[in-house]
C-alpha cells in the first residue's frame, strides 16, 4: 500500500517540485496540497494521510502550530529553508516526527518520508550536529527556583521561545513591541545562565517534565 502524503507550502513552485519528486515514486501517493497551515490541517483531517510534509512559515497558521493541531491525525515531517535551531525545538515539541532542510536532495527526501511513515523519527544531519553541541554546552542543571525567579511575562516569553517562535512572532502573540521582546529574551537567558535560544528551549523542556 502506498504511503499517503499531503504537501503543505505557501510557495506553489516549491509544492510543485516536491509533488514531482514524490509522484515519481511507486510507494508514495500525494493525496493533497495546501498553501497555508489552516488548509493543511483541514486537508489532513479529511484525507487522513500517513505523512504531512509541512513548511514552517506559512500564512494564517504557521507550520509549528499546524503540527500541534495534527497530533494523532498524521505524522508531520517539517521541511523548511530556515535552519534556525529554535524552529527544531518548536517543531519537535509540537509533535513533529522529523525535521529536514529544503536543500535536501530528492533521494533523501523520499527516504525521509518512508522513515517517518514507518513511525521512526528523523532530523537533518546538519541540525543534529548543532543539537548535540547545544546539549554539550548546557550549564549544570538548576532547580525550578531559577524559572520561578522569572517574572510572569518572562515565563511567557520563555514558553514562546521553546515553541520556536521568532521575536516578531512572540511580539505579536503577547501584544508587545519587538524591541521589548528582544529585551525580555535577553533577560531570560541572563537569569537562567543560558547562551542561546536553543538552550532556553532545552531548559524549558526539562523544566516542564
Amino acid at each position: 500500500m502506498a504511503i499517503r502524503v499531503v504537501v503543505a507550502d505557501d510557495h506553489a513552485a516549491v509544492r510543485a517540485g516536491i509533488v514531482l519528486i514524490l509522484g515519481g515514486v511507486d510507494d508514495i501517493e500525494v493525496v493533497g496540497e495546501a498553501a497555508d497551515g489552516e488548509e493543511a490541517v483541514a486537508l489532513a483531517r479529511e484525507k487522513r494521510p500517513d505523512v504531512v510534509l509541512m513548511d514552517v512559515r506559512m500564512p494564517r497558521l504557521d507550520g509549528i502550530s499546524a503540527t500541534r493541531e495534527l497530533a494523532g491525525v498524521a505524522d508531520v515531517l517539517i521541511l523548511t529553508t530556515f535552519d534556525v535551531d529554535e524552529y527544531v525545538f518548536g517543531a519537535l515539541r509540537a509533535g513533529a516526527a522529523g525535521f529536514l532542510l529544503k536543500n535536501t536532495d530528492a533521494e533523501s527526501l523520499v527516504e525521509a518520508v518512508r522513515v517517518v511513515a514507518r513511525g521512526d523519527g528523523l532530523i537533518s544531519p546538519a541540525v543534529t550536529r548543532r543539537l548535540i553541541s547545544a546539549f554539550a554546552e548546557m550549564p549544570p542543571p538548576r532547580d525550578r527556583q531559577a524559572v520561578s525567579g522569572l517574572t510572569p511575562r518572562e515565563r511567557e516569553v520563555l514558553a514562546c521561545v521553546a515553541r520556536g517562535l521568532s521575536n516578531a512572532e512572540i511580539a505579536k502573540e503577547l501584544d508587545m513591541a519587538e524591541a521589548t521582546t528582544k529585551t525580555h529574551v535577553s533577560r531570560v537567558l541572563g537569569k537562567l545562565g543560558l547562551k542561546s535560544r536553543v538552550q532556553a528551549a532545552i531548559y524549558y523542556s526539562a523544566y516542564e517534565e
